[in-house]
């Protein structure tokens, strides 16, 4: 029997959410399965449960080769909170506050039966609030106020930045908080690019728009990482 592998594939932005029209990504995470129909299901936890936001992730994913549900919190549809997400094969987080949803996930137990669906394989992936989560710190920007660190699950060392070529503030504001060491080094990630990590180790950085890339990140340098540019249906050139 093969070993598990535990993955997750971390959105700087991009995907169903951001880019309707541009499903590389979308198609990489079902890709990564390797299941003929896999199972993704959509937390829009950080976003309030958005009616809207929900709507998008089936229109997205019904046209695509898989069983896509969804959870609410906050008009619960589900009788088992538990086995409903350790019996997917991809669990999706969307974006909105990071804050929110950490703190709903601790209050209905979400926190840790992510940590044991990812210990299980399933694959972890998101983006913006969706991508933070997994690490030991995020870079969250409350409204019209500086960006500053969160603390996170800590399911992937260090820290990590999306939206860094797509918000202004992001770049300069990392870089200041990893230098004073107010943030841990870690992972900044352009709009259009993710970041594949396999058994806590990066395996590759790929993007559905030609210069989105990703970086790391430390108190000396901002160092590119390597970007493959998806093909249309999701696999790496």
């Amino acid at each position: 029997m093969s070993p598990i592998q535990r993955q997750i594939i971390a959105f700087g932005g991009g995907g169903f959410s951001m880019e309707p029209r541009n499903k590389r990504l979308d198609r990489y995470i079902l890709n990564q399965s390797n299941k003929q129909q896999p199972k993704i299901c959509f937390l829009p936890t950080a976003s309030g449960d958005s009616e809207d936001y929900i709507q998008r992730f089936y229109k997205c994913f019904d046209q695509m080769d898989c069983i896509p549900t969804h959870i609410s919190l906050f008009k619960p549809n589900f009788s088992n909170l538990e086995s409903h997400l350790l019996s997917q094969d991809i669990i999706f987080v969307g974006g909105g506050s990071t804050r929110n949803a950490l703190v709903l996930w601790k209050e209905w137990n979400i926190d840790n039966i992510l940590r044991l669906a990812y210990k299980n394989g399933v694959i972890l992936s998101g983006l913006s609030a969706g991508s933070i989560c997994w690490f030991e710190q995020g870079i969250t920007d409350p409204q019209n106020q500086p960006l500053y660190t969160l603390k996170c699950l800590g399911i992937l060392p260090g820290s990590h930045c999306p939206h860094y070529d797509g918000e202004t503030k992001r770049r300069p504001s990392y870089i200041k908080l990893i230098k004073s060491k107010k943030s841990k080094p870690g992972y900044a990630i352009d709009d259009g690019a993710a970041v594949h990590f396999i058994n806590e180790e990066i395996q590759l950085a790929i993007s559905s728009r030609k210069k989105a890339k990703a970086y790391w990140v430390d108190i000396n340098n901002e160092m590119e990482i390597k970007t493959h540019y998806l093909s249309t249906d999701g696999t790496v050139n």
